[in-house]
């Protein structure tokens, strides 16, 4: 299981200083700083870039994980946000509008070919590629095994729903397939699946519908927005004090079943194989891990 806590993945343009000051005050997992979409015209890319270098190396977010959108191959913009960017602090990047998994493979030796120039070790720097076309869906399993670097899948809805020509319903039915897909592969593989965007940010009625279905999929974290929708992003990703507990019993019993030469362990009624001794031990070592972090 990694060790990176991915609840939330929140997007911060980064040509904006109130917005990149507003950031260093949220409490969000991971931060997005964003290069691509949000940040427009294409003149203001390299104040981005220029930006982020100076608040990383200022230490303004020391100890924070950030993961930079950059901007795809095709956008002539690439090579500059890796060689701006490829610095400490930066813990990898987020690659948009990945299609196939040779499209990860290229990043990677891009990556590869700048580490070396810059004397930096060999995979440093992780990716986290977006899941935003038809096609991408199609391949998830095959993007998510592309490259050693992946340590992270998400999905991009409404990218997605526009290259499909569907529609993204108020029930969000058009989105159940991609999501369960997404989260299949990315949990086949190895690798932590992230939820896509709510784009309702002021409604978090309809946030926790999203989230309680995420769950079910088997999300490990949502791409977040707006920092108002952090405190039920985290709480719907993280275990509960009833799952904590109940997981605690199950390591104590399946221990003493063992010790007892006994082979399965019994807890009111319920006999506790393979599977639940796995889900215990995952929800403990995430909760460890969310204590380390945050405290």
């Amino acid at each position: 299981m990694s060790d990176y806590l991915m609840r939330s993945l929140m997007f911060v343009p980064a040509h904006s200083n109130k917005l990149l000051d507003s950031a260093m005050r949220t409490k969000a997992d991971v931060l997005l700083f964003d290069i691509e979409d949000s940040v427009q015209p294409v003149s203001n890319k390299q104040v981005a870039r220029d930006k982020v270098v100076d608040y990383i190396r200022s230490g303004k977010f020391k100890g924070r994980t950030i993961f930079p959108r950059i901007n795809d191959r095709e956008s002539g913009q690439l090579l500059k946000d890796v060689l701006a960017l490829t610095i400490d602090g930066i813990e990898g990047f987020m690659y948009p509008k990945a299609k196939r998994g040779r499209d990860i493979y290229f990043f990677d030796k891009l990556l590869e070919t700048i580490e070396y120039e810059k004397g930096i070790e060999k995979g440093t720097f992780k990716i986290i590629p977006l899941i935003e076309t038809a096609s991408a869906v199609m391949n998830v399993e095959e993007i998510c095994k592309a490259s050693s670097r992946v340590v992270a899948v998400a999905y991009g809805s409404e990218d997605f729903i526009t290259d499909l020509e569907g529609v993204h319903d108020e029930e969000h039915v058009s989105l159940f397939t991609p999501r369960a897909l997404i989260a299949m592969a990315a949990r086949a593989t190895g690798v932590i699946p992230i939820d896509t965007v709510h784009v309702r940010v002021k409604d978090l009625e309809d946030l926790e519908v999203n989230l309680k279905l995420s769950r079910k999929l088997g999300f490990e974290g949502m791409l977040v927005l707006n920092p108002m929708e952090l405190p039920l992003v985290h709480q719907y990703y993280s275990p509960t004090e009833k799952e904590i507990t109940h997981s605690k019993e199950i390591l104590k019993s399946d221990e003493e079943a063992r010790k007892n030469g006994v082979g399965v362990a019994i807890i009111n009624g319920k006999f506790i194989g393979p599977p639940f001794v796995a889900k215990a031990k995952k929800i403990l070592k995430k909760n460890e891990n969310i204590i380390k972090i945050n405290g």
